[in-house]
């Protein structure tokens, strides 16, 4: 029970290297690209709930909206395995991260943006200042939607970031009392391991829902701006 209760949030070293980047990049192995005619039943899995997700995610965009259909369907991927990974005994989780998070949602926001503002120009200045505002309100609400315009990725980072390591937290601590009480008392010890057990199967739901949510609100705020 001394152990450090973010020990598992530490990125892991070998020989005083870093292992972020070759953990980041192995959630892609779980994806392999097909070259038969027909597909196997993982495969066909996996293009059946990219399709499923595209439509409901993409259906509310226009042409250009349309193409970040790739990039969309790929950062959905990458989180939701990466999320998925991270529950599994002595692993790392990138996503409980900050910086890693606000490395993903600065430049998807940035890049909404900056399309809002070639595409629909006065659209994108129209939305700090809304219809009907009283004169005297006006420098007012300028600063407070443009407050809240530069929210949005930090946002976006810190609810993924505070998401999953809550959940890690929870796991960590309730192991801990189930472990430590297996030698107070066996039925205690029990009706922990139950809520160990139902929390694992909660976190399962949450770090898809959380990947999910995650993309669907870049997908908004690029529907926004298009």
């Amino acid at each position: 029970m001394n152990e450090n209760l973010f020990a598992s949030f530490i990125v892991p070293m070998v020989l005083g290297l870093p292992l972020a980047t070759l953990i980041v990049i192995f959630p892609s192995l779980l994806f392999p690209a097909s070259n038969r005619l027909i597909s196997n039943r993982l495969i066909s899995l996996q293009q059946w709930m990219l399709q499923l997700v595209s439509k409901q995610m993409m259906g509310i965009h226009n042409t250009k909206g349309q193409t970040w259909a790739l990039m969309l369907m790929s950062l959905i991927l990458f989180i939701g395995s990466t999320n998925l990974l991270g529950l599994l005994p002595h692993s790392f989780t990138p996503t409980t991260q900050l910086s890693m998070n606000l490395g993903m949602a600065i430049p998807l926001w940035a890049g909404t943006v900056i399309t809002g503002f070639r595409n629909k120009t006065k659209a994108s200045l129209a939305h700090f200042l809304p219809q009907g505002t009283p004169t005297p309100l006006i420098p007012m609400l300028i600063i407070i939607e443009t407050i809240s315009l530069f929210i949005q990725p930090i946002a976006l980072a810190v609810r993924l970031t505070a998401n999953i390591t809550a959940g890690h937290l929870l796991i960590h601590l309730i192991g801990g009392a189930t472990l430590a009480l297996m030698s107070i008392s066996t039925t205690m010890a029990f009706i922990t391991f139950i809520i160990l057990v139902l929390l694992t199967v909660l976190e399962f739901a949450v770090a898809m829902i959380q990947a999910y949510v995650f993309t669907l609100l870049v997908s908004l705020y690029l529907h926004d701006n298009t």
